[in-house]
């Protein structure tokens, strides 16, 4: 798979991204990948089945994380994060013209696609969000969350671990392997990456309403890092969601043991509307 790479500038951050493109172009993917990973884990599956169905992907590196500059785990705003993938979005339109574009994200990729079509004016013909952070399937120690709360008032871009646990990500302990030795992923959070983040998931399920792009939700009822029933209550709230469940799928179901299910129902969808 031949990939282009490209470069840009804003915020003050050099963000990394790349493209690639099948033989018959029918449609663009703007990629988003979750929180402390990066573009480059989607290359082995995610990118080839939206390729093999006659679809270009541009995905990039958020700031502060795999090839882009930046603080470890930190971010402007979250502001900034919607900027970042508006310049994402321009380039597929300056690369790929004329073509219906589609936004893919995963984990807080997933809350920062929904975000982005929910607050900001966009022509995307759809969304897919795989288990998208909208709340933690967790609760934090409320010491942590007042000394966070307390920190991004003083030193919003101190970092600490996140403290997630790998083996939460698949099912297939090779996986979770690859995750843990891959140089790129990292497990530092700043509270002005984190609290935004969170605010904006609770946003997002309060305001589903403003939400008018079809969009697919695929969870797994398994997730040990971000509640599936948070994207059920979205998906209850909306009348632009489909929703896909994953019995026991952990995070990253496209590292799971259903993986290509799961990857064939995206691509079948994304197909129905190249129509």
């Amino acid at each position: 798979m031949e990939t282009t790479e490209f470069k840009f500038h804003l915020h003050g951050c050099e963000v990394f991204g790349f493209h690639t493109k099948p033989q018959e172009i029918k449609g663009v993917v703007v990629l988003v990948h979750g929180f402390g990973e990066h573009s480059g884990r989607y290359k082995p599956n995610v990118i080839p089945s939206l390729v093999s169905s006659s679809l270009a992907v541009v995905t990039f590196d958020n700031v502060g994380h795999g090839k882009s500059t930046g603080k470890r785990g930190h971010c402007p705003s979250f502001e900034a994060l919607l900027d970042i993938l508006n310049e994402a979005i321009e380039k597929a339109v300056e690369v790929y013209p004329n073509l219906p574009i589609f936004l893919y994200g995963h984990s807080m990729g997933g809350n920062l696609v929904l975000n982005y079509a929910m607050r900001r004016k966009t022509k995307i013909k759809g969304i897919v969000a795989t288990s998208p952070y909208l709340r933690l399937a967790f609760q934090p120690p409320k010491w942590k969350m007042f000394l966070g709360k307390f920190m991004l008032k003083i030193m919003p871009s101190i970092t600490l671990p996140s403290g997630l646990d790998p083996k939460g990500i698949s099912r297939i302990p090779e996986e979770v392997e690859k995750y843990k030795n891959d140089p790129l992923v990292h497990d530092q959070v700043s509270p002005m990456f984190s609290f935004p983040i969170m605010d904006a998931g609770e946003w997002a399920i309060e305001y589903t309403s403003k939400l008018s792009i079809e969009t697919l939700l695929t969870h797994g009822t398994a997730d040990q890092i971000i509640d599936h029933k948070a994207t059920q209550e979205f998906h209850q709230n909306s009348n632009n969601t489909t929703l896909k469940l994953y019995e026991g799928g952990f995070h990253e179901l496209h590292y799971d043991l259903c993986s290509d299910e799961m990857l064939t129902a995206i691509t079948s969808w994304l197909k129905e509307r190249l129509v």
